[in-house]
């Protein structure tokens, strides 16, 4: 279908450029996944909306301050980089090697008049240098500083926020861009369903007899990209980085097996454990995801999603319709627009599951 059936008019007032003083005060909109029949309420809500036994899982992955600022060596001129990866192996255990102590990257580089191979960026604490064009924008990018590459960033980074919040980042960003369980550094943007959990709604989730379990997911700035021209099939994804434990891919099979509901906060858990499927069993282990879903895509692991609302024309929103129906979402978003929802990754939130309202 033409990408112009995933366009929906959004007022830009509806931006949500800061946080709510709470996280979990935002408002959630509910969406039958089986008639298309949708409600309002509070995001407090969503754990009555669970079922004992349910298994929900969650991304941990934590933002880095990815985005650096500095001047050309000899001409002055402004460059911005952001961070995008470690230009390292992933060892057997799922960790990045080195990644800690990394000196080389993939970065994406923005300047007036470009950056080109031999380049020297002064910056705060160091320079960096760039090596080799690699397409797509990126750059691979070799930093001399005294002490790691993630000490120069937690000096001075800055929050990565997305394109849309047209403010530079605070204090409070490097704490509100974060959701409250993040735990494995490597994301250069939030899974932002995360962001309305708190310790309050986990208590009740326990109490509800649901069970929790981690994936990662090193979310990349592909995650912004709107899909360009009127041909989906002609995107190419971004490789992005994950891990399964053996312990959450032994729940999710355990889960499926009993007829349990899988629960995906977020659309990026929702890549991670299709992306893991093997023989009809999620397998435990790290890979790169590269999945596109987009109808008629069909669905082998996840159940229920819980997840923001997305940019028009954006792999997230084909995603979405892939698992709810492209009619049935866009009418919830029309509603949720006329009802004034706050959008984007500090906004509000959708639930999603068949019989959710019946």
């Amino acid at each position: 279908m033409p990408l112009s059936d995933y366009d929906f008019t959004l007022p830009e007032a509806l931006i949500a450029a800061v946080p709510l003083a709470e996280r979990d005060a935002s408002r959630l909109l509910v969406l039958d996944r089986a008639s298309g029949a949708f409600a309002h309420r509070r995001f407090r809500d969503w754990p009555g909306l669970l079922r004992p036994g349910d298994l929900v899982v969650l991304n941990d992955t934590r933002v880095i301050p990815a985005r650096l600022l500095g001047r050309k060596q000899g001409s002055g001129g402004r460059v911005e980089l952001l961070l995008v990866r470690p230009d390292a192996d992933v060892d057997a255990s799922g960790a990045l090697s080195g990644a800690a102590d990394a000196l080389s990257w993939i970065c994406l580089g923005q300047a007036s008049k470009g950056v080109r191979p031999g380049t020297v960026i002064e910056i705060d604490g160091g320079t960096a240098t760039i090596l080799e064009a690699l397409g797509e924008g990126e750059l691979r990018v070799r930093f001399e500083t005294t002490g790691s590459v993630g000490a120069l960033l937690e000096r001075a980074g800055r929050v990565p926020l997305p394109p849309y919040v047209a403010r530079e980042p605070t204090a409070e960003d490097r704490t509100r861009y974060q959701t409250v369980y993040a735990r494995e550094d490597g994301s250069v943007a939030a899974p932002t369903a995360g962001l309305h959990l708190t310790p309050r709604i986990f208590a009740e989730l326990e109490a509800g007899g649901v069970e929790r379990r981690f994936v990662t997911l090193d979310v990349g700035p592909g995650t912004f990209l709107p899909v360009r021209g009127e041909d989906e099939s002609t995107h190419r994804m971004h490789a992005e980085r994950y891990h399964v434990p053996e312990e959450t891919a032994s729940a999710v099979n355990r889960a499926r097996a009993e007829g349990r509901r899988v629960v995906a906060v977020g659309t990026t858990v929702v890549r991670t454990l299709e992306s893991a499927v093997e023989g009809g069993e999620v397998r435990a282990g790290t890979g790169s995801s590269r999945l596109f879903i987009r109808p008629p895509y069909r669905f082998q692991v996840v159940d229920a999603l819980l997840t923001n609302f997305h940019l028009p024309r954006s792999t997230l929103l084909m995603l979405v319709s892939a698992f709810a129906g492209r009619a049935s979402v866009l009418g919830a978003y029309r509603a949720a627009v006329a009802e004034r929802y706050r959008f984007f990754s500090y906004g509000d939130a959708m639930f999603i599951a068949a019989g959710v309202l019946g």
